[in-house]
């Protein structure tokens, strides 16, 4: 629904995305927030993100990929008990070593249901796929949970230059472009200030995880 099924299809899409990226003043970021709407969308945006990286791509071994949960309702903080997720780029390996590390935290679960259908992390595959050659994910899935949880999760799963944080999050939704635009720019700036207090569902569907993240 949200890109290509074939793999060639897949892989040609995302390296137009990549191609496609504006420049970035050379940032070395610890923490990327990128879309996860389709790629006909957004894929361009995304693509901005994460073509940065592609000089880092052998330093980063573990992307820790938080993302809002869309159609399963739970409090806290859901993770998957499988190995592995797919695409058809292939497999990218779950970090269970640094899973481990977070699930004795109150809040954080083994929850496979709360990914029915899931889109919001799923997306950020292909891409990580094609810039990242040896990574593993951390996938997390928030739920109604508090800054103060996501804000301590993140914190144990730092690390250093061999881990990146991924938020996934649109910004606003069902707006005329100008409003969306002047949304937009105010969540990006409470962002760049770290102002997770004023950030909410209504400039962000990752709201939460963008707060705890800048917290």
């Amino acid at each position: 629904m949200f890109y290509p099924d074939g793999h060639n299809a897949l892989a040609d899409t995302v390296e137009r995305c990549l191609a496609a990226a504006r420049p970035d003043g050379g940032v070395q970021s610890k923490v990327l927030v990128a879309p996860h709407a389709g790629y006909r969308f957004s894929g361009e945006i995304a693509g901005t993100a994460y073509a940065g990286f592609r000089d880092r791509g052998d330093t980063v071994r573990r992307i820790v990929l938080l993302g809002p949960a869309h159609r399963v309702a739970f409090k806290g903080i859901a993770t998957t008990s499988t190995d592995a997720w797919a695409t058809p780029l292939g497999t990218v390996a779950v970090d269970w070593a640094a899973l481990r590390s977070v699930l004795h935290i109150p809040g954080v679960a083994v929850e496979d249901g709360a990914f029915a259908q899931e889109h919001s992390l799923e997306v950020h595959l292909p891409f990580i796929q094609r810039v990242f050659e040896h990574t593993a994910i951390v996938p997390l899935l928030v739920g109604d949970a508090p800054q103060a949880l996501v804000s301590q999760v993140v914190e144990a799963l730092w690390g250093g230059p061999e881990t990146l944080i991924v938020v996934s999050s649109d910004l606003s939704h069902f707006h005329d472009y100008d409003t969306a635009g002047k949304l937009d720019a105010a969540t990006a700036t409470n962002i760049e200030l770290l102002r997770p207090d004023r950030i909410d569902g209504q400039g962000a569907c990752g709201h939460r995880a963008l707060a705890g993240v800048l917290d």
